[in-house]
């Protein structure tokens, strides 16, 4: 069958719809098909596709041009891997998968495909991140010394709709926890400064939440060159926070991402507002993220966020869950 005109999405929740009407939108004379993580048979048209397959056999039936995989993260490798045994190109939901250990079975097949696989970090498409980065990249704060991230949301509230505990963030057999749920934070810090060396790392079940994961976790990393970075997640935060904080030799970037703004104070302590749009449709950067990987699987562009990086922080994450674990500083190299 004919696929030029088809695309395939992964999974029917919240973020699967969102990239299914996304496609619609930038591909309206396309069909957009769906099948369930599980590949159970969907009937329901808040979903949006239109088609729904009983499973990916039958999906690729149909050729699509690429495909998203918007699954709970312990089926991404799976999945992609039967996407890229017929040459399909796949864009993968955060995180990459749970555990390191599942993607070391399947990598060289990832690794041979790995011009068609991108990382579905949006974030790195909000303009106050793009901005941010740049003015790193320009050593506009001279020699970086520290940063700070504070991010947390109360869970009941991220999908009111919904019973919270039965959703993946609640779910240690479906990745949940702050850790792998708000990596967001852990790819852009990369992206904004490299890599890290060490890191310690403390988390928390609270059992306010009733839920089987970390709802807390704090982190201290470090590097060679000095710079140290604290990171705090949590689940528990009934307003809804968060933020980086960049501090330099000539000046510190305050960045809020929830208003879309960022504040630049040098040495003259003079706070500047250098970038804000708090009225920015959050959409827009998944629209962007598709746009750019449509030309990724057509093979006009390398991917800008690669299987690379999305290994790079779930390194990351399993060093932190081992450092929590044994209560040490542990080199994040060794879980490479």
């Amino acid at each position: 069958m004919s696929g030029l005109d088809t695309y395939l999405v992964v999974g029917s929740g919240s973020i699967a719809r969102r990239h299914i009407a996304n496609l619609k939108t930038l591909f309206p004379q396309a069909t957009v098909g769906c099948i369930s993580a599980s590949g159970k048979l969907l009937h329901s048209m808040d979903i949006g596709a239109d088609v729904f397959y009983p499973d990916l056999k039958d999906a690729l039936e149909y050729e699509p041009r690429f495909a998203i995989i918007a699954t709970p993260a312990p089926f991404h490798v799976q999945q992609a891997m039967a996407l890229l045994d017929r040459n399909v190109p796949v864009l993968i939901e955060k995180p990459l998968t749970d555990c390191l250990k599942r993607f070391k079975w399947v990598e060289n097949t990832f690794y041979a495909h790995q011009h068609h696989i991108e990382m579905a970090y949006n974030l790195r498409y909000m303009p106050s991140a793009i901005s941010v980065k740049n003015y790193i990249d320009q050593q506009v704060l001279g020699k970086i010394h520290a940063v700070m991230i504070d991010v947390g949301q109360y869970l009941p509230d991220w999908r009111p709709n919904t019973d919270y505990r039965q959703n993946v963030s609640a779910s240690k057999t479906l990745g949940g926890g702050v850790l792998l749920e708000l990596s967001h934070e852990l790819d852009y810090l990369t992206w904004f400064l490299g890599d890290f060396d060490h890191v310690f790392c403390l988390t928390h079940n609270t059992g306010t939440l009733d839920i089987d994961v970390e709802d807390v976790a704090d982190a201290l990393m470090t590097r060679g060159d000095g710079l140290q970075v604290n990171i705090h997640l949590d689940f528990l935060q009934h307003k809804a926070f968060r933020t980086c904080k960049i501090i330099g030799e000539l000046g510190t970037i305050t960045w809020d991402l929830l208003n879309n703004r960022m504040v630049l104070c040098l040495k003259s302590c003079q706070e500047k507002i250098v970038f804000e749009d708090p009225m920015y449709d959050k959409n827009a950067m998944y629209l962007d993220e598709l746009s750019r990987f449509s030309r990724v699987a057509a093979g006009e562009l390398t991917p800008a966020i690669t299987i690379q990086q999305g290994v790079k922080v779930l390194s990351l994450i399993e060093a932190m869950k081992y450092s929590a674990t044994v209560k040490q500083m542990v080199s994040i190299g060794d879980f490479c």
